[in-house]
């Protein structure tokens, strides 16, 4: 006997039931459905079979239940209101047609739907006093009887392709299927008697309803460029400078600003995390007070807990900052070097990790060492879920980077940093995997900056790559550019009277040496570089060592470490004898006595390795070789690295691998300390300073002119303490003047006479104690030194952005000039032969001109400092282009309130066609540009006549959405479906991919993880305990989302000291648990597995999907 029940699987399920039915059954005359949840989709692939049915009646049940609480919150009695009804029935409607799957032969099944209402070939009803569970459909003949035909179906599926089993669906249905008169007949008395008391949707309403979606309209090309500014733009598009509060008496409230605040609070929200990138002095501290300060009134105020990380040197300027706005309360202090403090959870001054909801870092560029404990350090605090129960919801942290030049050398700076707040291979940018994105990109530059020179063309368009698909999404950034092109911005700045100095080309200075000097210059370079010259043998000991000591003592990189070192210090020589004689002959002279030092050693047969102790350190503060041996003695228990060896211990290797010969370590010294000696006599006879001069002629002629430096004061940079300390003595000399030299050692007990002296925003009495300042970097960052106008670079760093942040110090808000002037000593000819430190520097300054832009040359007239894309061509100092589509869609809405509203409410699947002859666009024939947004991602694409999908920048995509008020649309071309729902799988297929292990870099790091993964893999099947199966499964899946950097080789040392027989597989168990615990992977399992899982499914379909086609 076949049973009357049936399910939704494919073998039988309720469609084939259905035209079972309609198809066999005799006088069929009425299909009345009584649903919970209809979808007009569902009764399209029903229709042709409903053809010749001359009564279809659908009864849809709506949130009667929210309807009935609404009227006790008035303190009204619920009747059913009809009103209301029709409003529920519209939300479902428009639902349905944004659900909907973007295709014509869905869309005309809508229509379809929608003219069988008009037409009076179907009814349907909405019930308006009872929400409606049940589902039944009854298939009756004209006049029912006990002799006539009839069926009635009851159970779980609605009238939705899901339900009818004709779309696969996660839900399980069960329906039963009866025909005996008496259950047939009851179930159209029920439906008669629920008819009777529901609320008719009339043709009118459907119409009024269909005008609310896309289906059937058109827009104009011109409303649908200003709906996909507004769209992509969002909340951006409102200016509200109440959205900070109220400002401290002592700040102005300027515009920039609140954008600032308001764009990056966005980002917060919506990326858990973003770049504070505006140039400096544009009050970065302050704008990132007011952002804190509207977290800490979104998220409620008791339940707020903020963390502020930053250099020692700007601790004052935090504490002050977060005290005059009232948020010091609820905030945490650290410096960057004590972090561990949070980590270990051991001090009660802090927090812990997990209890933080929002965390600033200050001077962001100094985590971009991802191997380095100090970043490790911060990822874990960062990425350590939120604790906290504020009205901000989700359990991951909300991360603010702060710092001018995020990026410093490489691309790579960035995406560390970018690890800090994001997954590398599930963010939640357009770009979903990180880890696949930067790796190629990092591979080639790498290429590109080791040839001769650089094609500085093709290192633009990589980091224009990034600018686009990753920078823009999560960076504030403004320049002095944009803020004097902004009506608004200068409205505002004159208004309260701010000015910002002007910015003169970079004026280079050089220096010749004599034939003498020349050939010394040359023959010094040739000793510290040739191969078989010097070969800083001193740096390179462990690699020596036998292999037994070597793994003994954890020395397992020594060839690489010890090459390291030695490359380290050729390059500090050769810098050292760029920046001045001085520091050279020190630096020279130091290491003579160290190679001489370890000479000793050998001779001694005692040899002292100690890198946590700085062994040359303590022989020159007197440490007796017993004072040493028994501080080696105390550290190398807990870290075997620091040891005392002997000869024996040391073997021979070959002296390089161009070189493969064998050679021992003390004959390598030997070699070297006689080449060392020879040099330090050959330049102690040095006494001229051809750089010294040329300094002091621009000194006289130039750097203290009047017409220059009307002040009078002078700020002079160098990489050297030894060159500052020989500046100062000299400069005091020529000018018969006191100077100020400032170093990490007395920067913290002279900071206030810095600021009397040199900071035009001091509150206190300004000074004129000093009017010439030399420091080193120790002043590169948080501090004004803007009394003075003048800078001198008289070295050259090798971490080129220092330049930027060095001209930031006298290029502020209140600088006492109008214009800057850079003055920069160039390496000289002999010196950049070999260590390139020009082409360096452009190479590292042009990359972050293009990945962020900047105001001015920073060091060379080589430097292009246009933004390219950002910006478009032709608007006077190159405004950017985002502001000005920004301005355009806030002018028409301060303009045209109730038109932007109009709009603003257009569906979120709208559409038009144009004619490319109208829109002089000719090259796009027949493609179509698409825009998708979804919780999780934006993208935007243009789709060719052979639907091949190609991903578009914002302002490209602008460029083609743009269009006058005057122009008509089209009726849509037949390629359009195809063309959006190539794209629409395109944007799934980018999600999906983002998140499979087959997406690879081909890196080390995909190495790392897959081996790290293999090995947990094979621990779950291997242990017998279940706390240890969990954490295998939850690291794993740290590793595979990329959320933490160093994890991944965590668990590969453990592996390999498993397979050393190191420790034993119940040792591999426990230390397991302290991994997971470490990086907290037992913590809300559960909000994470939503977090995985469920987010994924519902957000991969876009929200927003805004099309254009082409035509001739």
């Amino acid at each position: 006997m076949t049973s009357k029940f049936f399910t939704n699987n494919n073998d039988r399920n309720l469609f084939d039931k259905f035209t079972g039915i309609i198809e066999h059954m005799k006088d069929l005359y009425a299909f009345h459905a009584v649903v919970g949840y209809f979808r007009s989709s569902g009764y399209f692939a029903l229709q042709p079979y409903l053809e010749k049915v001359n009564d279809i009646k659908i009864l849809v049940g709506i949130n009667v239940d929210q309807m009935f609480a609404e009227a006790q919150r008035k303190g009204l009695i619920f009747f059913g209101d009809e009103v209301k009804t029709k409003e529920e029935f519209l939300k479902w409607f428009i639902q349905d047609i944004r659900e909907a799957k973007y295709s014509e032969q869905v869309e005309k099944g809508v229509l379809k739907f929608i003219n069988d209402l008009i037409d009076g070939k179907i009814e349907v009803r909405a019930h308006n006093s009872k929400t409606i569970h049940a589902k039944f459909y009854i298939f009756l003949p004209e006049n029912h009887s006990e002799h006539s035909d009839g069926w009635v179906i009851m159970g779980s599926s609605n009238l939705t392709e899901a339900g009818l089993g004709i779309k696969k669906s996660p839900n399980y249905e069960l329906n039963i299927a009866l025909k005996d008169y008496d259950d047939v007949e009851f179930a159209k008395n029920e439906f008669q008697e629920l008819w009777g008391k529901s609320t008719p949707i009339l043709p009118a309403d459907i119409q009024s309803f269909k005008q609310k979606t896309h289906i059937g309209q058109i827009f104009t090309p011109y409303e649908l460029y200003l709906k996909f500014l507004i769209e992509y733009f969002g909340k951006n598009i409102d200016y509200d400078p109440d959205t900070v509060g109220d400002l401290p008496k002592v700040y102005k409230k300027l515009s920039y600003q609140i954008d600032a605040v308001n764009q990056g609070f966005q980002m917060l929200i919506e990326h858990n995390g973003f770049f504070l990138a505006d140039v400096v002095g544009l009050g970065k501290t302050v704008v990132a007070a007011m952002i804190a300060k509207r977290f800490l009134i979104a998220n409620g105020s008791l339940n707020t807990k903020i963390l502020v990380v930053y250099p020692p040197s700007l601790e004052k300027n935090w504490k002050n900052t977060f005290r005059q706005f009232g948020i010091d309360r609820h905030t945490k202090f650290i410096t960057n070097g004590r972090l561990e403090k949070i980590v270990n959870g051991e001090d009660l001054n802090y927090w812990a990790k997990e209890d933080y909801d929002l965390v600033l870092v200050d001077e962001a560029h100094r985590y971009r060492n991802h191997t380095s404990t100090m970043f490790g350090n911060l990822q874990r605090i960062c990425k350590a879920p939120r604790n906290g129960d504020g009205l901000v919801t989700g359990t991951k942290k909300k991360v603010m980077l702060i710092s001018a030049t995020p990026l410093n050398n490489r691309p790579q700076d960035l995406y560390y940093q970018l690890l800090l707040f994001q997954d590398s291979r599930r963010s939640t940018l357009p770009v979903t995997n990180l880890q696949s994105f930067f790796g190629p990109i990092i591979r080639e530059y790498r290429e590109l900056i080791q040839e001769e020179k650089p094609n500085i063309g093709r290192i633009r368009e990589l980091y224009g790559i990034i600018r686009e698909r990753i920078i823009s999404v999560i960076t504030v950034r403004r320049t002095r550019r944009d803020l004097k092109n902004y009506p608004k911005y200068i409205d505002d700045l004159k208004e309260q009277g701010i000015e910002f100095p002007d910015i003169a080309a970079p004026r280079p200075k050089y220096y010749n040496l004599d034939a003498n000097l020349s050939k010394l210059f040359y023959h010094t370079i040739f000793y510290l570089t040739d191969r078989d010259k010097i070969q800083f043998y001193r740096y390179q000991s462990i690699r020596f060592l036998n292999d037994e000591k070597q793994e003994e003592c954890g020395y397992t990189q020594a060839e690489l470490i010890s090459k390291s070192l030695a490359g380290i210090m050729k390059t500090l020589l050769v810098k050292r004898l760029e920046s001045s004689f001085v520091a050279f002959k020190s630096s020279l002279k130091s290491l003579e006595i160290a190679t001489g030092r370890m000479i000793e050693m050998f001779e001694k047969d005692k040899i002292f390795i100690a890198p946590d102790l700085g062994i040359n350190d303590l022989q020159n503060k007197g440490f007796s070789e017993n004072d040493i041996e028994k501080l080696i003695n105390e550290i190398r228990i807990t870290n075997p690295r620091n040891n005392i060896f002997s000869i024996n211990d040391f073997v021979e290797r070959k002296i390089s691998d161009k070189k493969p010969s064998l050679i021992k370590l003390i004959d390598g010294l030997k070699s070297d300390y006689k080449l060392l000696s020879e040099l330090v006599e050959n330049w102690s006879k040095i006494d001229e300073d051809p750089k010294l001069d040329s300094f002091f002629i621009a000194l006289d002629e130039e750097l203290l002119r009047k017409d220059i430096n009307p002040t009078g004061q002078l700020v002079v940079f160098t990489e050297s303490t030894d060159t500052a300390d020989y500046l100062q003595r000299k400069v005091e000399e020529h000018l018969k003047t006191k100077v100020l030299n400032v170093s990490s050692e007395n920067r913290g007990k002279i900071f206030e006479t810095i600021q009397e002296n040199f900071d035009a925003n001091y509150f206190g009495d300004k000074k004129n104690d000093f009017k010439i300042l030399i420091t080193t970097d120790v002043l590169a960052e948080g501090v004004n030194l803007h009394r003075a106008n003048v800078i001198v670079n008289y070295d050259t760093p090798w971490n080129a952005t220092r330049l930027m942040q060095r001209i930031g110090r006298v290029n502020r808000i209140g600088s006492v000039a109008g214009v800057v002037y850079n003055y920069n000593f160039y390496p000289s000819q002999q010196g950049d032969e070999e260590i390139k430190l020009y082409n360096n520097a452009l190479v590292k300054l042009q990359g972050f001109h293009t990945a962020f832009g900047e105001d001015a040359q920073i060091y060379t007239h080589e430097e292009l400092v246009e933004q390219f894309e950002l910006f478009k061509e032709g608007l006077k100092d190159d405004e950017d282009k985002r502001l000005l589509y920004l301005r355009y869609i806030r002018e028409f809405k301060d303009n045209n309130p109730r038109e932007f509203k109009r709009i603003k409410a257009f569906p979120l699947k709208s559409r038009t066609t144009r004619s490319v002859k109208e829109c002089d666009k000719k090259e796009i024939e027949n493609n179509t540009v698409v825009f998708l947004k979804s919780p999780y991602k934006m993208e935007f694409y243009l789709v060719d006549k052979e639907t091949k999908v190609n991903s578009l920048t914002f302002l490209e995509a602008a460029q083609y959405f743009e269009a006058n008020a005057n122009e008509q649309g089209l009726d849509m071309p037949e390629f359009h479906y195809k063309q959006v729902e190539s794209a629409l799988n395109s944007f799934e297929q980018d999600f999906l991919g983002s998140s499979t292990e087959t997406v690879t870099t081909g890196d080390k790091a995909d190495a790392i993880s897959a081996q790290a993964k293999k090995f947990l893999r094979n621990m779950k099947g291997i242990t017998k305990r279940d706390d240890v199966k969990k954490a295998c499964i939850n690291i794993s899946d740290l590793v595979d989302k990329g959320t933490f950097t160093l994890l991944p080789n965590e668990v590969r040392k453990l592996r390999q000291k498993l397979d050393k027989k190191q420790i034993t597989y119940g040792q591999v168990d426990n230390l397991i648990i302290l991994i997971a615990r470490k990086y907290d992977a037992f913590k809300n399992e559960e909000e994470q597995t939503i977090d995985i899982y469920t987010e994924i499914d519902t957000n991969i379909s876009p929200d927003i999907v805004l099309s254009e086609s082409f035509i001739k």
